[in-house]
C-alpha cells in the first residue's frame, strides 16, 4: 500500500476587508513534506492519522505539504496556484499510489476560483487516474459543491460544532479510503442540496439529538458515513449552502433516498438551530444580574469567519457602563501589542487599541492601561492542538482585563487568558469573540453562556448579508423553497 497526504485550507469570507496572501498561509501554518509536527491540525488529520497507520501498519506514506491560513478575504490567485500546483508535482512526484486522503477546509475562494477544493480534486483525479480512491475530510462550514463531490471516492465532514471531533473524523477518511483501496467497499456518495443559510452548532437542541441519530446510523445497512454540510454563510459563491451527504457501499438508490429524508428534517430545523442573540447592553443586563460567571460570545467579530476581530462595540459599551470584574478576548492589534512591550510589565500608558480594520469595526478605545503580562510567541489550545497567537500583552483598564494578540485568531481554549495571568475564577462577565468554538473550554465553568451580536462585520441575520451571487430561491432570502437531489 502506497498513499499520498496533503493539506490546504482556509475559509474565505469574500465580504472581509483582509486580504488572504501566500504570506497568510505561511504565518499561520506551513509544514512542508516531511515536517508536519506529531500532533494533528484542524485541517490536518487525515495525514496525521495515516503516519500513524502507515507506521503500525507497515506500509508506505509519502507525506506532502500542509498549510492552513487563518479566515479572511479573497485568497490571491498567485497564493492558490502555487499552493495548489505544490501539492500536484508532490503527488506526480509520488506516482504510483494506491490511495490519496486530503485534509481540506472547504470555503477557500481564490481570484478566479470559486471553487478552490474542487480545483484540486479534479486536478488530482486527473493524475491518479479513475480508479485510485481519493479520501477527503471537510470542515462542516464547506461549500459541498458538485465537482467535489465528482471528483472523490468519499468525502466525510467534521459532526461537531464546536469541531471536537477532527481527529477522529480524519481517522475515519484513512480508515474508509484504505478499504476501498483494498476492493473491500465500493463508496458512492448521495448529495442533496437543502436550499438554507443557517448556523447549526450541535451544543444545542435540536442540533445535538439530530447528529447523535446521524452518528447511530452510520456502519449499518450499507451507510458508512452521514455528514451535514453546514455551509459557510459568508461567502457569496453560487453552491453556497447547507447539504447533506450519505456514503453507501454500493447502493446509490438507498442512499439518495436517506439523503432526501434526512435532508427534508434539516430543513425542517430552519430558524430553530441558531441560539439567541441579545446586543451589548442585554448581555450586559444579564450578566450583572445572572449569579456566577456568565460568558458571552461575540460571533459578529470572530475572525474564525474572516472577521478582523478588532471590533470595540461591546467593550466600549462595557467601559460606559461601568462594568468591572470582566475580562474580554482576543482584540487583535498588533501595533498596541508592541507598544504594551515597550511599556514593560507593570507599565501604565495612554493606549489606542482596535477599531482599526473598517468601518465595522467601530472607533478605536483610547485609555489610560496598565500592561499585565507580556508573552513572546503566545498559544492557545484547542482540542490538544496548540494554536499560535503571535506576541501577546495583557491590558487592565477600570477593572476589565483585555487580551491584545498579534496573530489574528479567535478564542478557543480558556488558556487564551489564563496562560496571559487573566484568572477566570470569579469573573462576574468573560467576552470572547467567537461563534461557538469557545464553547467546550469556556462552558464547563460559566453560570451562563449567552449570545451577542455586537454589530461587527459578521451580521448574525443572514438576510442582512448583500449576497450578489448565491443561487436562488434559498432560505431565508426566499420563502418557497424545498431540498433538493443533486445528481
Amino acid at each position: 500500500m502506497r498513499m499520498f497526504a496533503a493539506s490546504i485550507g482556509t475559509e474565505t469570507n469574500t465580504f472581509a476587508p483582509i486580504p488572504t496572501a501566500l504570506e497568510s498561509f505561511h504565518e499561520s501554518f506551513y509544514a512542508p513534506p516531511g515536517q508536519h509536527p506529531d500532533d494533528a491540525k484542524l485541517c490536518t488529520a487525515p495525514l496525521w492519522a495515516a503516519r500513524r497507520r502507515a507506521k503500525a501498519e507497515g506500509w508506505t506514506l509519502v507525506e506532502g505539504t500542509c498549510t492552513f491560513a487563518e479566515p479572511a478575504g479573497l485568497v490571491s490567485r498567485e497564493a492558490w496556484e502555487t499552493l495548489r500546483d505544490e501539492v500536484l508535482a508532490q503527488l506526480r512526484a509520488a506516482m504510483p499510489v494506491d490511495a490519496v486522503v486530503l485534509g481540506l477546509h472547504g470555503a477557500m475562494v481564490a481570484d478566479g476560483y470559486d471553487d478552490c477544493e474542487g480545483d484540486l480534486l479534479a486536478q488530482v483525479r486527473g493524475i491518479v487516474g479513475a480508479k485510485v480512491p481519493i479520501g477527503v475530510e471537510l470542515d462542516p462550514h464547506c461549500h459541498m459543491t458538485r465537482k467535489r463531490v465528482a471528483n472523490a471516492t468519499l468525502i466525510i465532514c467534521f459532526k461537531e460544532f464546536p469541531h471536537t471531533d477532527f481527529v477522529a473524523r480524519g481517522e475515519e477518511v484513512v480508515d474508509l479510503t484504505l478499504r476501498a483501496a483494498r476492493g473491500e467497499i465500493e463508496p458512492v456518495m448521495s448529495l442533496v442540496d437543502c436550499r438554507m443559510i443557517g448556523s447549526f452548532p450541535t451544543t444545542l437542541q435540536p442540533m445535538r439529538g439530530f447528529v447523535d441519530r446521524i452518528m447511530a446510523m452510520e456502519g449499518k445497512g450499507g451507510v458508512l458515513s452521514i455528514s451535514l454540510a453546514h455551509g459557510f454563510p459568508y461567502a457569496d459563491v453560487p453552491e453556497m449552502g447547507a447539504r447533506v451527504l450519505v456514503v453507501t457501499d454500493r447502493q446509490r438508490a438507498a442512499g439518495d433516498a436517506l439523503a432526501l429524508q434526512l435532508a427534508d428534517e434539516f430543513f425542517e430545523m430552519r430558524g430553530k438551530t441558531q441560539p439567541e442573540y441579545v446586543d451589548p447592553d442585554g448581555a450586559i443586563d444579564v450578566a450583572r444580574k445572572e449569579p456566577g460567571t456568565v460568558v458571552v460570545a461575540d460571533p459578529s467579530d470572530n475572525p474564525g469567519g474572516g472577521a478582523p476581530g478588532d471590533s470595540t462595540m461591546i467593550l466600549r459599551r462595557m467601559i460606559e457602563r461601568g462594568v468591572t470584574n470582566a475580562a474580554l478576548a482576543p482584540i487583535w492589534d498588533p501595533m498596541a501589542v508592541r507598544l504594551c512591550f515597550m511599556a514593560g510589565v507593570g507599565g501604565q500608558l495612554r493606549l489606542r487599541f482596535g477599531g482599526k480594520t473598517a468601518p465595522t469595526s467601530g472607533q478605536p478605545i483610547d485609555a489610560l492601561v496598565t500592561v499585565t503580562q507580556l508573552t513572546r510567541d503566545a498559544q492557545q489550545t484547542f482540542v490538544g492542538a496548540k494554536v499560535p497567537l503571535g506576541d501577546c500583552a495583557a491590558i487592565s483598564l477600570d477593572g476589565i482585563a483585555v487580551v491584545l494578540i498579534s496573530k489574528r485568531t479567535q478564542a478557543l481554549g480558556s488558556d487564551l487568558l489564563t496562560g496571559m495571568g487573566v484568572a477566570i475564577e470569579g469573573k462576574k462577565m468573560i467576552v470572547v469573540k467567537s461563534t461557538n468554538h469557545f464553547h467546550a473550554a469556556f462552558a464547563p465553568f460559566a453560570s451562563r453562556v449567552i449570545y451577542c451580536d455586537a454589530g461587527g462585520p459578521i451580521p448574525r441575520d443572514h438576510r442582512k448579508v448583500p449576497y450578489t451571487r448565491v443561487q436562488r430561491p434559498i432560505w431565508p432570502l426566499d420563502a418557497q423553497v424545498q431540498p433538493v437531489l443533486l445528481d
